[in-house]
């Protein structure tokens, strides 16, 4: 089993990010929308939507909205905020959903950059470019700015999460940002890592060449500010097929 497909789908990864509230992605999405000017009822796929807090916020602004995540427990606890315009399902985000076109495929919050290989990257993003209306569909992507999250690595801290000390280490290995997760509940020791592939912005443009997509405007934070390398948080990438 992959490092995601165990870490997503553990109570304890929702145990380290619990202070992940909505207000932060209620935030970006009104910035992103403004931006965007989609119109209300506008298909609308959330790629690796985790519980859903993007995908609920947006249906809630008026549109037709699909969460896909690999985490069948994550699925789970979105379902609990299903309807006619919202549905969530467990999906591998390498392939496409036979649901029919979508004005959107947003993938958010760091959900890219998890596997072993340029080729299933590039084929996450011929998917994504497979589920998008023509030319006039769009992908948006909200990664880490990974040169300032290099610069600046925590190479060691612990967090107290209720009864457990989550003791954390980071580094850089094959151009991949790792973080090792160690703890222990209940007498029993636990080991899970996390990587992810530090793709800069020079990355994104040579991916999206060769897969078909083009890159119409990026910006370095949720407020959807001008990037920059040094000082941005983020890299919001907005990209159209060719």
């Amino acid at each position: 089993m992959t490092w995601f497909a165990s870490w997503f789908d553990s109570t304890y990864y929702h145990l380290l990010y619990q202070h992940r509230d909505s207000s932060e992605a209620e935030f970006f999405i009104s910035n992103l929308l403004g931006y965007l000017k989609m119109p209300k009822g506008a298909r609308i796929l959330d790629l690796a939507c985790g519980k859903g807090r993007h995908s609920i916020f947006l249906n809630k602004q008026g549109y037709e909205v699909v969460g896909a995540d690999l985490s069948p427990e994550s699925i789970a606890a979105a379902n609990e905020s299903a309807n006619a315009t919202l549905q969530f399902l467990v999906h591998d985000m390498r392939k496409p959903i036979e649901m029919g076109d979508f004005d959107a495929v947003f993938n958010l919050f760091t959900s890219f950059g998890y596997f072993e290989t340029e080729e299933e990257h590039l084929e996450t993003l011929t998917a994504a470019k497979s589920m998008i209306r023509a030319k006039e569909g769009l992908l948006v992507i909200d990664f880490m700015n990974a040169h300032k999250t290099i610069q600046n690595l925590v190479l060691a801290e612990e967090k107290r999460v209720g009864d457990i000390n989550f003791k954390l280490r980071r580094f850089v290995e094959n151009g991949y940002i790792v973080k090792e997760i160690k703890f222990t509940d209940k007498g029993q020791d636990y080991y899970f890592v996390e990587r992810v592939r530090g793709f800069l912005l020079a990355d994104f443009e040579a991916m999206f060449a060769k897969v078909g997509l083009r890159l119409e405007a990026h910006f370095g934070n949720f407020a959807l500010e001008a990037f920059d390398a040094e000082t941005s948080d983020r890299l919001i990438l907005i990209a159209r097929p060719c």
